[in-house]
Parts: structure tokens; sequence; C-alpha cells
């Protein structure tokens, strides 16, 4: 915070189109002083944009500075707006301001650049925008210095989605397939295989054996086959089914595990 915002805690600097024409840029150019110079002189065009808002007296969204209009030699008196990254492009043709009391008054022109990274003819545009203020021709003052207004463009909804919109696009995707390293961790070392299992299969569907393979200790349960007769039972012994009346009475390592089922 520089020493002006200390003396006027609260004080916000937003002059009008008419202000800055009518009093600043007048009283500058006739080397009166006004009561607070809170717009400092600068060459702006040995800056870039980005480095002026340290350099400004004053202001948080828009800055302001007084600038000596030089001239380009050799090239119709244009002024040379060329900084060390890039160079101010002017856009449209002037604007003229007119006193808001007296319509017919003519306070000065307006022109509108914006700043190009690179060099001309090409360059990258950026956001950066100037607003230049110079007296008119009928002013008998001097037309040697400007006022020129400094600000960033705001960037709309729109852009921020495209700009957000295109950064997911670039993002590569996450791959579809498990890594096999984790399915290893998920099969077990010691197996117990379990054949396909279905009331209606041909020859070839029979032959073939899944992959699910299950650990029990050191011994492999004998494999579990299913008849092609009715799978319904009840808990009725008369009922029972045959194929689980042979695993209960036939002594196997099965048998104590489906005993339970009776």
């Amino acid at each position: 915070m520089n020493t002006l915002e200390l003396e006027l805690p609260g004080f916000r600097f937003h002059p009008t189109e008419e202000e800055l024409l009518e009093f600043y840029l007048k009283n500058k150019a006739s080397g009166k002083k006004s009561c607070s110079e809170v717009i400092g002189f600068l060459n702006i065009y040995l800056y870039d944009p980005w480095i002026l808002p340290e350099l400004s007296k004053i202001g948080e969204r828009e800055w302001y500075f007084f600038v000596p209009r030089n001239k380009r030699l050799g090239n119709g008196g244009r002024p040379n707006r060329t900084t060390t990254n890039g160079f101010w492009k002017a856009t449209g043709s002037d604007r003229k301001i007119f006193s808001l009391s007296n319509t017919n008054k003519q306070l000065g022109l307006k022109k509108t650049l914006v700043f190009y990274t690179g060099r001309a003819p090409g360059g990258q545009k950026t956001d950066w925008i100037m607003s230049e203020y110079r007296l008119p021709d009928s002013c008998p003052l001097s037309k040697n210095i400007v006022l020129c207004k400094i600000y960033r463009k705001a960037t709309s909804i729109k852009v921020l989605e495209q700009r957000a919109a295109m950064e997911e696009s670039q993002t590569p995707s996450p791959p579809n397939s498990i890594n096999s390293q984790h399915i290893d961790l998920l099969v077990p070392s010691s197996p117990m295989r379990l054949s396909h299992v279905s009331s209606r299969t041909n020859d070839s569907e029979a032959s073939k054996e899944p992959s699910l393979k299950l650990p029990v200790g050191s011994k492999e349960l004998f494999e579990l086959r299913v008849p092609k007769c009715d799978m319904g039972w009840c808990h009725d012994s008369q009922s029972r089914s045959p194929w689980l009346q042979d695993l209960i009475f036939t002594p196997s390592p099965c048998a104590n595990i489906l005993s339970f089922l009776d």
C-alpha cells in the first residue's frame, strides 16, 4: 500500500472520462499541479503491461499514467508503442469525448489498444487493454502528453468453461482393464477345481474348466458334479436328492461339510 492510500483510507480513484480530460490532462499539459498528484508520469512503453501496476501511484483494477507521446521517425509521425516483449495495437478508430453538460463541446479523443506479445505484424493477443486519452487538435495546449488507463479485460464465464473443457479433453483417461498384478492378489495359490455347472450342456461345454479356484489346505476336494435330474429337494429323507444322498453316505472329504444340508 502506497503513501497516498494511507493518508486517504477508503479512497477509490475512479474518475470519469470527462474528469480525466478536462481536469487531470488539461492541468498537466498546462503545467498546473492538482491538489493531489495521484497520476504519475511514466514512459509505459519501456515496460510490459504486467509490470505497470507496481509502478502506478494508485489503482486496484485500473492504473493511470501520464505518458509522453513519442514519435517514430520516418513512419508518418506515428507514436512508437513497442515494448520489450510485445507491442500495443490500436483497435478501430478514435472516439470523440464530449462534455455531459454541453454535448457540443469536444473534450478530447480516446484510442483503445490491445497488447500483443511478439513482434508485428504477428504476435499473440493478450487480455491487457489500454485507453489512451489526448486533447483535441483545437486545444492550444501541448499535445506531446497523453493520459493512459491500463487494465485487464475480464474473462467471461463461457471462455473459462471452454478452457476447462479443453484441459479435460487433453487429460489422458485411466485404463479400462484392471492391472494383472491386482488380479493375482485375489487368486489363491492353493486351488480347488469347480466343474462347469449346468443341467443342459453338450460334450464340448462340459470339457471346459472354470478359472475360479479356492484354497482348501493341502488336499483338493473332489470334483462336484451336478446330475441332469431335477434340482429340487426338501428336508424329507424320502424325497432327498440322490446325488446329495451319495455325497453324504459316501466316505469323502465333503461328507462332513455337506451334512448340515440334511
